[in-house]
């Protein structure tokens, strides 16, 4: 991709403006708790802390609306910690550049490394840094820094408080995440209906465990639909895709196909009525129809073998999900007796500090895009305050206050928001600033209108990032209304230096960048050897029954997940770069996308059909393992060095296989399955001009 098409797609993303669910009543919760901390510190204090204290309120307020799992209250006093911190340390330094500007760039420096633990980590960090450049503009000694610091953790504290009095939906990002994966297991079944070798797109599974993951304290007060449906989800999939499929499930035509797609209909409507009971926290309401086609019919069609198996297996896996759906949960009181439901364990936050240290530890390197995104907002931020300290009009931070907002570890985002900050910026501040000029309005009008500019931030913050730079832009010229700053001054400063800001972060993009195009190898070849640790837990099973470890399977089937989204976040990052491509084509890519996708689904066919732990051990499946684990080394060192890949030993030792145990054999079946996925890759990533890896430039 040019420059150019990148400049051009970047400004299109950025302005683009997108139609989402809104959510007006915790938008208004938020708005109040900036509408508290103003008000009570203006009518008691000075509209200097008036203005402090709205940044501790806002910051809390808009970091409740990440996406976390963590419980809002925390977050929002997370927040406050780390913006009170800021503050004071900031305004101790304020007393000389030449400390602030090493205090400044030190902050920064650690506040981009927090993006190696988490986005809203990230984030959280972010607004530290942007509260540190703007209220140490506001005079004041060491006790009156306490003093403002201790606002700013005020506002945190009453987000908090609001969260808790005022609750709404409790539980609700956790119902919706639960529901949104049996919502994609139904969508899911009615595709397999039509198309057996369907997709699908692992992700709502992947945020339902990780709602699911709670403290101790937590799941002490979990609603019961939680805690048991999850588990039944992620078992219901490789056992729909069984069903569907025409070699290790029902025949592709005949009465067989027509009973596997009526089960699969029902299985969908089943999951639907699930999901909704979930949601909206009501009881399991089944159509009639549903439930007579999930029963094993006396007459009529019947399935046999591997897809009789995988429709019984389906039945009863629905019935777990109804039944956990509706039962209650016993859970174990302060005196023992009763059973709680095991969860999965989320670290309180003190215990995420060892987690945090060993996640920047790994990320403080030159070659991680964590660390050269920390050195580069650093070395921005503190050009942007130098640069807005030398200007006339004032208001210094404004410009590395933009660069820390804008700037992400990946070009794409920092280029979108970059556009959006500014076009944003330039209308908020121009309708702000037109009110200000025809109204002339007093302390508390202002106030009362920056507390509407939050409200509307908050209301439409998930339609576009120039949305929400235009109610920021709007809510800053409010706030420095309340203090007495002329409009016309704040119209001419704010827009030249959101300008100044945004452009020196592309420029240092630009000349420091963090290219994702040259590392998608490595990514494929992770993803590769992902899946062959998926497929290698399988085989075992089949081999020793006797030592089946369903554990060690579902953890290479988690650790597969992983290795596909962390390849999907990089291919899509790496198509909006402006680099030229090295070795690995477009549409080479897209094709060993699709055949580690088809290993992943041949390994869940397998999984679907594990033997009990008495079956006989086969020896094939021993074989074909052993030369498939001798194979992936070698293989995932081929696609990073860009040789051909080579499955000649797996190949030989599953003709052994199928020779010895014939083909019908479930295992054998899938087994071939998985060969011909590697042959695909094989082919995809072949080198020379007869295969599809030439290096061309990425569209």
């Amino acid at each position: 991709m040019t420059w150019s098409s990148a400049l051009r797609n970047a400004a299109r993303d950025g302005l683009t403006i997108e139609r989402t669910k809104l959510t007006p009543v915790v938008a208004a919760r938020g708005a109040l708790g900036v509408a508290i901390v103003v008000g009570v510190t203006l009518w008691l204090g000075t509209p200097a802390l008036a203005v402090s204290s709205a940044f501790g309120a806002f910051s809390a307020g808009l970091v409740t609306f990440q996406r976390s799992w963590r419980p809002r209250p925390v977050l929002a006093l997370a927040v406050a910690t780390g913006l009170a911190v800021s503050t004071f340390l900031g305004y101790v330094a304020a007393f000389d550049p030449v400390v602030f500007g090493t205090l400044l760039t030190v902050w920064t420096l650690l506040a981009g490394m927090a993006w190696a633990v988490g986005p809203v980590s990230g984030l959280v960090a972010t607004q530290t840094i942007a509260v540190m450049l703007v209220t140490v503009t506001l005079p004041t000694s060491v006790m009156g820094a306490l003093h403002h610091a201790g606002l700013i953790a005020v506002g945190g504290l009453v987000q908090a408080a609001l969260i808790v009095l005022l609750p709404v939906r409790p539980w609700g990002v956790q119902r919706d995440a639960l529901a949104d994966a049996l919502a994609a297991e139904a969508d899911y079944a009615r595709r397999l209906r039509h198309d057996p070798r369907a997709l699908f797109d692992p992700q709502p599974l992947m945020d339902a465990r990780e709602a699911a993951e709670l403290t101790p304290r937590q799941a002490r007060s979990r609603p019961r639909q939680l805690g048991g449906p999850r588990g039944v989800a992620e078992r219901l999939r490789p056992v729909l895709a069984a069903l569907a499929d025409p070699v290790l499930g029902a025949p592709a035509e005949g009465p067989e196909r027509d009973r596997a797609r009526d089960l699969l209909g029902a299985a969908a409507t089943v999951l639907d009525a699930v999901a909704r009971a979930i949601r909206w926290g009501k009881p399991v309401k089944l159509p009639d129809e549903a439930t007579a086609v999930l029963t094993v019919p006396a007459t009529g069609p019947v399935l046999h073998g591997a897809a009789r198996r995988s429709a019984l297996r389906l039945m009863a896996l629905l019935g777990d999900a109804v039944d956990a759906t509706d039962e209650p949960v016993r859970r174990t009181s302060a005196r023992g007796g009763g059973r709680e439901h095991r969860h999965l364990l989320r670290p309180s936050v003190p215990r995420l500090v060892p987690v945090a240290l060993h996640a920047l530890r790994r990320e403080a390197r030159w070659s991680s895009p964590v660390g050269r995104h920390a050195v580069r907002v650093a070395a921005v931020v503190l050009a942007g305050y130098a640069a807005g300290t030398a200007l006339p009009w004032g208001h210094a931070y404004w410009a590395p206050m933009t660069s820390v907002m804008v700037m992400r570890p990946d070009f794409g985002q920092t280029y979108s928001r970059g556009v959006a900050r500014f076009a944003g910026t330039v209308v908020g501040v121009a309708v702000a600033g037109a009110l200000m000029a025809f109204t002339h309005p007093g302390p508390w009008v202002c106030a009362g209108l920056a507390v509407l500019c939050v409200g509307l931030m908050y209301l439409l913050m998930r339609t576009g990032y120039s949305v929400t730079s235009a109610c920021i832009a709007a809510y800053v010229v409010f706030l420095l209304g309340i203090a007495g700053e002329g409009w016309s001054q704040t119209i001419e400063a704010r827009v030249a230096l959101t300008l100044l800001g945004g452009l020196l972060a592309m420029a240092a993009y630009a000349l420091f960048p963090t290219w994702e195009t040259p590392r998608l190898r490595d990514r494929l070849a992770d993803w590769l050897t992902a899946n062959g640790h998926y497929a290698l837990a399988v085989l075992g099973a089949f081999a020793r029954p006797e030592e089946r470890k369903p554990r060690r399977v579902r953890e290479a089937l988690l650790d597969a997940r992983a290795a596909r989204t962390a390849w999907e976040e990089m291919a899509g990052r790496a198509l909006t770069e402006p680099v030229r491509h090295r070795g690995l084509s477009r549409s080479s890519e897209r094709a060993a996308e699709a055949a580690l996708a088809t290993l992943g689904r041949a390994t869940m066919l397998m999984e679907a059909h594990l033997p009990d732990r008495g079956a006989e051990p086969s020896k094939g499946a021993a074989a074909f393992a052993a030369a498939l684990e001798a194979a992936l080394p070698a293989a995932a060192g081929a696609i990073r060095d860009r040789r051909a890949l080579d499955w000649t030993a797996p190949r030989e030792a599953l003709a052994a296989w199928r020779a010895d145990e014939g083909e019908e054999s479930v295992a054998v079946r899938g087994s071939e399955l998985l060969l011909d996925a590697l042959d695909e890759l094989a082919a995809s990533l072949s080198p020379g001009p007869g295969g599809r890896n030439r290096a061309t430039r990425r569209p």
